[in-house]
């Protein structure tokens, strides 16, 4: 494995992202700080109590996961989009790199900003809610792997754009739609039993009741189909790039 290039790749990405610190760090958090002062303290102060966890407790995992999902998706799709807007991806793709180290490179720099940036907002959240978390080995092993897999979901979007405004099409027209109607600001069981049903098929459902579950050991769905249907899209998502870097799909022409 060339250690070198992926070094190369990840420390260029992470170079990038210190140097646009309030761009890429500040907003999200600032942003997600303010979800808290509204639902959290103004309404959430007002809101009886949802599987014994306060609201404002409990909408802490759903907000730090619909971070978690936009930024990844962002810092990924921006981070390979670049070079092939610039024209430099050809330099890429004529080195002795594999598509792995490619990957890694790329969808690891975004997944530790995503993953640093989940950590800032769980500080956050403590400054505005009490909350607990009783598994945290899980609350890591959810962060990290939701990170990586919609890195990889970025990284596809990146190579699929052929425009600026394409990066952010499908964040705000599906993935963000799909967030809010994920269960992060209520429980799926409180819906009547048939858009609880329909609630089922949205994938956003099954990654926020996961990342709920390691914090207060309660999820409305079970927490092995969580962890199967993440694991799942990511192992989608990483046979999706595979295909690409192979045809050259959008990265030869």
């Amino acid at each position: 494995m060339n250690r070198h290039a992926i070094k190369a790749i990840y420390f260029f990405e992470m170079h990038r992202t210190f140097r646009t610190l309030m761009q890429s760090i500040a907003t999200p958090v600032l942003s997600t700080s303010l979800y808290f002062i509204v639902f959290g303290s103004a309404i959430g102060s007002r809101m009886v109590e949802i599987g014994g966890v306060s609201y404002g407790a409990f909408i802490v995992p759903g907000l730090i996961m619909m971070a978690l999902l936009t930024e990844s998706i962002s810092n990924a799709s921006f981070g390979i989009y670049l070079p092939k807007w610039s024209g430099t991806i050809y330099e890429l793709l004529s080195a002795p790199v594999s598509f792995l180290e490619v990957i890694a490179g790329y969808v690891g720099a975004a997944a530790t900003k995503s993953v640093m940036l989940g950590i800032l907002m769980l500080i956050t959240a403590r400054f505005f809610v009490d909350f607990e978390i009783v598994h945290p080995v899980w609350m890591a092993v959810f962060l990290v792997l939701t990170a990586v897999t919609f890195s990889l979901f970025g990284f596809i979007i990146g190579v699929w754009a052929d425009g600026f405004e394409k990066l952010q099409m499908i964040p705000m027209m599906i993935v963000m739609p799909l967030t809010f109607l994920g269960g992060s600001f209520y429980s799926i069981d409180m819906l009547p039993p048939f858009w609880r049903s329909v609630s089922l098929f949205n994938p956003v459902v099954y990654l926020v009741n996961g990342f709920r579950w390691s914090f207060y050991g309660k999820s409305d769905v079970d927490i092995v189909l969580s962890v199967g249907m993440t694991t799942g899209f990511m192992l989608l998502c990483l046979a999706a790039v595979w295909w690409i870097f192979r045809t050259g799909y959008k990265l030869k022409s």
